[in-house]
């Protein structure tokens, strides 16, 4: 598998989900004493590789850190579905012990990149308006999801 075997307009976003998609934010919570969040990330990837397809699932769980004690801090969690059709998939895997699928490290940064790129524009907007509407996904390293 060579390096330069990734071909950007060989990825195709197929079809996309939200899959779940929930704020708890309690009536009393003040968003004034947030000072931070703690998040969780969740990536899973699968394979039909007869049909050139990738399956992202991106789940993203998000908790406001107060400065002061709280009976509960808000929360949200939003679950993403990425299909992706890659035309030279054939390419970029490779099968071992013929069940463990190997992907080329540039195939694996470049899904994990546009999943988790594009749920952080999505999470701006479903976040507007509530008690998570600080958040925004930092800029990671996307081989960190792997």
């Amino acid at each position: 598998m060579s390096a330069n075997l990734l071909q950007p307009e060989k990825i195709h976003i197929i079809t996309f989900k939200i899959t779940k998609g929930q704020i708890n934010s309690p009536f009393e919570f003040d968003t004034v004493n947030v000072e931070g969040h703690n998040y969780k990330l969740d990536l899973d990837l699968s394979f039909n590789l007869g049909e050139q397809l990738i399956r992202a699932d991106f789940t993203v769980t998000v908790e406001t850190k107060s400065t002061e004690q709280v009976a509960e801090e808000a929360a949200g969690i939003f679950s993403f579905t990425f299909v992706y059709k890659i035309e030279n998939i054939e390419e970029l895997t490779s099968l071992e012990n013929g069940e463990t699928i190997i992907m080329h490290p540039a195939l694996a940064n470049a899904i994990a990149s546009i999943t988790y790129s594009t749920s952080r524009g999505i999470l701006l907007t479903r976040f507007q308006g509530t008690a998570l509407s600080n958040f925004i996904l930092p800029v990671i390293n996307p081989n960190d999801l792997l």
